[in-house]
């Protein structure tokens, strides 16, 4: 519980991107508040990758060490045809990325990562998280940028030195930044967990490495299958084109979204899908992949949102945005987490540089994080578009793709993200 007084840092939004920005700033001797509009912080969603750029800055805020006992070190990321079940290119992971990018790779359940951020807050002195608080509105004034909140109790005013507004791809602070909403990008995440010791999961075992990240490339879909739970079951996760009609279903390639409103797209993890549906889009993948499929559930699906990374992500008098709330993409890259993870440790760094004091030209510090990190977020997500064009390539295009991928050595597709993973991608220090 923070002490008596205004707090330094107000927070909108207790996921990943919120709580990591609460100990980044909680590190520096801020004080920290944190409002959520959930009553509860419910433990949610599905599997996630940690790639070393993020792995390390949660070891610096003494996450690491938490999420440790409940994810997996993968031994390679496996790239293979979903059809033939053939070997395209193994990138290696493991200890070989740990020695190499001084931090590891970790596959991990985003409840777990959640759990652990929350424990990690819980013992930091100066950070209160509140529930049950939702943002209506914002104001700018001469003593400092402040928020207005619906709570149980009533209408809420709070005001502090920085607003961060860590809300999420639904960001209710973007539009006072100049954001647009966000849009459908056209694909769904089809996604469920299984239990290694289930029927699904010992035919998961049969069909590639369990230690691995496997994604089965095709063009109508790619399927990305990992271990979560300290082993103990496999995050699945495919990606194909479409939408969600009225209640839940799966409409066809066909469909078309236009954001938040009219494409009957659910703001919600939970939101159960038609296997059905899904195995449409798989046809033609090997039958062991598809009896997977079949074999486990129940699947939700979750609509991909975006967020144009080019609109405002600041405000000059103290209203700024981390994570999905400011540049939402698509997770072909497995950055999303990760992106978050750099934008609450680098705007930390650049509003408190070596000190505890408030920063006396907050608009300057500002505008200087947004230099740092807008190319780095943009590069991220030309590599995440890269990634889906080679992944659902077909014809010509595939067998170039797959000459390529067989002519490259493991060491230098690991070469190809040391731009990414490497001890000095993020530039916190710069």
């Amino acid at each position: 519980m923070a002490d008596a007084g205004p707090p330094g840092v107000i927070v909108a939004g207790a996921g990943i991107a919120g709580l990591t920005t609460a100990l980044a700033f909680a590190s520096k001797g801020q004080r920290v508040r944190v409002f959520e509009q959930a009553a509860r912080l419910e433990e949610v969603g599905a599997g996630l990758q940690l790639s070393p750029n993020a792995t390390r800055i949660l070891s610096r805020l003494g996450v690491l060490g938490r999420i440790l006992p409940h994810a997996v070190q993968p031994a390679a990321v496996l790239l293979k045809d979903a059809v033939s079940l053939r070997l395209l290119a193994r990138i290696p992971l493991g200890e070989i990325a740990e020695d190499r990018w001084k931090a590891p790779y970790l596959v991990v359940h985003r409840a777990d990562l959640q759990r652990a951020l929350l424990a990690a807050v819980a013992e930091t002195p100066g950070i209160e998280i509140v529930t049950a608080a939702a943002v209506t509105d914002f104001q700018a004034g001469p003593d400092g940028p402040a928020i207005t909140m619906t709570t149980a109790e009533g209408v809420r005013h709070e005001r502090g030195a920085l607003i961060v507004g860590a809300d999420g791809v639904w960001s209710r602070l973007r539009s006072w930044c100049g954001g647009a909403e966000s849009r459908f990008a056209g694909e769904i995440a089809w996604r469920t967990t299984i239990e290694r010791a289930s029927t699904a999961g010992f035919a998961f075992d049969a069909l590639t490495s369990s230690d691995c990240v496997t994604t089965f490339l095709n063009p109508a879909f790619h399927l990305v299958a990992y271990p979560v739970r300290a082993g103990a079951a496999v995050n699945l996760v495919a990606f194909t084109k479409g939408g969600i009609a009225k209640g839940g279903k799966a409409k066809g390639d066909g469909a078309k979204g236009d954001g938040a409103k009219g494409d009957g797209t659910a703001r919600d993890w939970a939101a159960r899908a038609d296997s059905a549906e899904l195995l449409d889009h798989l046809q033609g993948a090997d039958r062991m992949l598809l009896d997977i499929v079949k074999q486990a559930g129940p699947w939700t699906a979750w609509p991909l949102h975006t967020v144009n990374a080019a609109s405002g992500w600041f405000r000059p008098d103290g209203l700024v945005l981390v994570g999905d709330a400011a540049h939402a993409m698509t997770p072909f890259a497995a950055q999303g987490a990760a992106m978050a993870i750099e934008d609450a440790a680098t705007l930390a760094d650049c509003i408190l540089p070596g000190d505890s004091s408030a920063a006396s030209d907050l608009s300057g510090r500002l505008q200087r994080w947004e230099r740092l990190r807008r190319p780095r977020v943009a590069k991220v997500a030309r590599r995440g578009a890269l990634n889906h064009l080679a992944w659902h390539a077909a014809g010509p295009v595939a067998l170039a793709r797959n000459f390529l991928l067989s002519h490259r050595s493991p060491e230098k597709l690991a070469a190809d993200l040391d731009w990414l993973y490497g001890d000095e991608s993020v530039g916190s220090r710069q």
